[in-house]
């Protein structure tokens, strides 16, 4: 029987924004990108977390700068937010069309127990995630209406200074300890975020802000895709005290098939072996235990292994883990459950019927 997997993270909304916005091309199977729902049927996968995503050709990191945000005047920050409201929006309505016109075959889960119920009616589960919360403006409001729409599990940045903080630039070797840590607003949408059920993404935050996240944040604390700097010294990747403090919060952290989060020469290639991914496996297991490791592909977003390829190629990462010893019920953890008890503990429980 093929196992089932819970996905921590793709960016097939952002292709499909840039490709398709009618969304139809994901449920028939094709030859771009990672992702669609027969190839993802065919790898075992049930569902997982559904990323919108806003590109920035001039964001100060492609130019070799890293302006801090209080340096953007008022206009330029409020343009800005529009802009990337307008991407995010326009990626989370293709989730609906996807939605509406699966007739049944695809559904947008709020909860873990819906994901559950999908997975038991043969249902694709699709969970809603903002990478970057550049959609959101100073007062927050619009958090309220993207929970609304079915919004469960935000990062708070991507790799660029925001108004709620310092995403850590793609450098390697690096350490994550680039830049300063959550502002106040950054702060108040962690806890805005624990107040709603909403899942906080600390993949992306530089180590000060993931620091401030530990000390404010009232729910377990995830990265939904990133690695063991140990293993692999990029700037995205998580040292061996975050990973302790993701561990003492009940936390997971979604390995990242990127292979620049994976090669401990930090190459961007596909001709990279499974055994670099069971090694983060292993150095993860060992630092974060069993519940506390999950994946999180980075599909449609990152050169992956080749002997992965797309989603139809995740049996083969299930045979690698147990080629390196793992066993049925530790596999079943990485690739399901640990995200759905993670979910579970974060994310609130759906309102009783009066």
């Amino acid at each position: 029987m093929t196992q089932r997997i819970f996905d921590g993270h793709n960016d097939v909304l952002l292709r499909l924004w840039r490709r398709d916005r009618t969304g139809s091309s994901f449920l028939e199977e094709g030859s771009e990108g990672h992702l669609d729902l027969p190839r993802a049927r065919r790898g075992g996968m049930i569902g997982g977390l559904f990323a919108t995503f806003v590109p920035e050709p001039a964001a100060p990191q492609d130019r070799g700068e890293t302006p801090s945000e209080a340096s953007v005047t008022h206009d330029v920050a409020a343009q800005r937010q529009e802009r990337a409201l307008a991407a995010t929006l326009g990626q989370l309505s293709i989730a609906l069309r996807i939605e509406r016109k699966a007739d049944g075959a695809v559904r947008i889960c709020r909860n873990a127990a819906d994901i559950e119920k999908a997975g038991a009616d043969g249902t694709f589960a699709m969970m809603l995630h903002m990478e970057g919360a550049d959609a959101i403006g100073p007062h927050l409001d619009e958090l309220e209406v993207l929970y609304a729409a079915g919004l469960r599990s935000l990062g708070l940045v991507w790799s660029r200074p925001t108004i709620f903080g310092y995403g850590v630039p793609f450098k390697f070797p690096s350490t994550p300890d680039i830049g300063d840590g959550l502002t106040d607003r950054g702060i108040a949408l962690v806890t805005a975020c624990n107040a709603l059920g909403i899942m906080v993404d600390c993949s992306h935050l530089n180590e000060k802000g993931f620091w401030d996240v530990v000390r404010h944040s009232k729910a377990p604390i995830v990265a939904t895709h990133s690695n063991a700097h140990a293993v692999c010294p990029v700037s995205r990747n998580l040292t061996d005290a975050q990973m302790d403090a993701i561990r003492d919060s009940d936390g997971v952290v979604g390995l990242n098939f990127a292979t620049f989060f994976l090669r401990e020469d930090g190459r961007r290639t596909a001709a990279t072996p499974l055994s670099t991914m069971t090694r983060h496996l292993d150095h993860m297991l060992n630092k974060l235990g069993p519940r506390g490791v999950a994946l999180g592909s980075d599909f449609d977003g990152a050169v992956v292994p080749s002997d992965i390829g797309d989603a139809a190629g995740l049996p083969r990462l299930v045979e690698a883990m147990r080629a390196a010893g793992y066993g049925d019920e530790l596999i079943d953890a990485i690739c399901y459950r640990n995200w759905l008890s993670v979910l579970a503990r974060t994310l609130k429980a759906p309102a009783a019927p009066a």
